[in-house]
């Protein structure tokens, strides 16, 4: 991933493209290809391919639990973030009086469920200056009533870094809220430290390199009881078979609550796989190369005429994004020339993971300098 020899063995497809779109979807590497293949053959064994099936289902959740510094029992596999979101909002049962907070640069999975009808709590919004989160503007929004603040540490929209650490400080001295952050945009890029974090929230399908069909759920054992789903299904109950079983349903506590029914085993093979995948390479290893690449392309960017939706200071991740009037003239010119970056609605975004190169910002600099003349 780290060096010409191992990307162009690891990722067959990167050779003669440019990528740099892994903020909506990852390059996975061979590995998880032969992850997906051992699913189909262990598959082939009927029920018995159960067995192999849940031993990959431990050895995933043992890696997720290792990058987010819990154990095994604090983490689950559902289908996907927002299905995860959706989850913790039956598990909260709000009530009329309670309040949530959601920002304005997050994903839609982390603050939809909320304002659904069904959801009876206030919404606030912690609204950003400049592309990025003040701390200072959360204040006024946090009371006795607060249930919930759900943020994502980094930004889909525009890559904001939340100051985590300061940002769970202040909930904590301002109110009794658990918090939830989305790591989706981190997990895989760079190195995670989520102390005092209630509620962790992942895709499959981006950083990690896996595939889809994974929400990578931690909830800590200090928190169990407050994030339990009362859903019916049978994977997450403490006993679906039981004498008593058209009489009641209890969830398991916590984390296994959020695994409803019989896990997408396909998807676990390729996160157990993709994760050992990064584990061996080491995220602080892809952080630090991927890094000045992503620093270096910020402050070119800067340059050119573009509304920058990056903030100009403080820290960045792997996205970068910006507007510009022609954004769609721009992104079919860059695509014609095998140049991947996301568009939507006026916005480009430029996404930088490790088997990223300084040939790959060379060349989406050049080629979006020659859009920019030519739009």
């Amino acid at each position: 991933m780290l060096t010409p020899e191992t990307r162009n063995r690891d990722f067959p497809s990167l050779p003669g493209m440019t990528y740099l779109n892994t903020a909506a979807e990852g390059i996975p590497p061979l590995c998880v290809r032969d992850a997906l293949w051992q699913y189909y053959a262990d598959k082939q064994a009927g029920m018995d391919g159960r067995e192999p099936h849940f031993r990959q289902l431990d050895a995933a959740k043992e890696l997720v639990a290792e990058f987010y510094g819990l154990t095994a029992n604090e983490v689950a596999v559902c289908s996907c973030s927002s299905e995860a979101y959706n989850l913790a909002a039956l598990a909260l049962q709000l009530q009329p009086g309670d309040e949530v907070v959601v920002n304005d640069l997050d994903f839609p999975a982390g603050v939809t469920p909320w304002l659904q009808p069904s959801c009876r709590a206030t919404v606030r919004v912690w609204r950003s200056v400049q592309g990025a989160l003040r701390v200072d503007d959360l204040i006024p929004l946090l009371s006795p009533r607060t249930r919930l603040v759900t943020t994502s540490l980094v930004s889909f929209y525009n890559g904001f870094v939340l100051p985590l650490a300061e940002t769970i400080l202040t909930i904590r001295r301002h109110s009794p809220a658990l918090v939830a952050v989305d790591v989706t945009q981190a997990f895989g890029r760079m190195p995670l430290d989520l102390p005092d974090v209630d509620l962790i929230v992942s895709s499959s399908h981006k950083w990690i390199l896996a595939t889809h069909g994974g929400g990578l759920v931690g909830v800590p054992q200090r928190v169990a009881d407050r994030w339990t789903v009362p859903a019916g299904g049978w994977f997450h109950l403490q006993d679906a078979f039981g004498a008593d079983r058209f009489e009641r349903a209890v969830s398991q506590p916590g984390a296994a609550s959020f695994a409803v029914g019989m896990p997408n085993f396909a998807a676990v093979y390729a996160i157990r796989a993709a994760l050992e995948y990064l584990r061996g390479v080491g995220v602080a290893q892809i952080h630090a190369a991927a890094q000045p690449l992503a620093e270096e392309c910020h402050r070119e960017l800067r340059s050119l005429p573009l509304e920058m939706l990056t903030p100009p200071n403080g820290p960045i991740a792997g996205i970068l994004a910006f507007r510009h009037p022609k954004a769609a003239e721009i992104h079919q010119y860059l695509h014609q020339r095998n140049i991947h970056v996301m568009s939507h609605a006026g916005r480009l975004r430029v996404a930088i993971h490790g088997y990223n190169t300084a040939g790959d910002v060379e060349t989406l600099l050049r080629e979006l300098r020659s859009a920019l003349r030519q739009v």
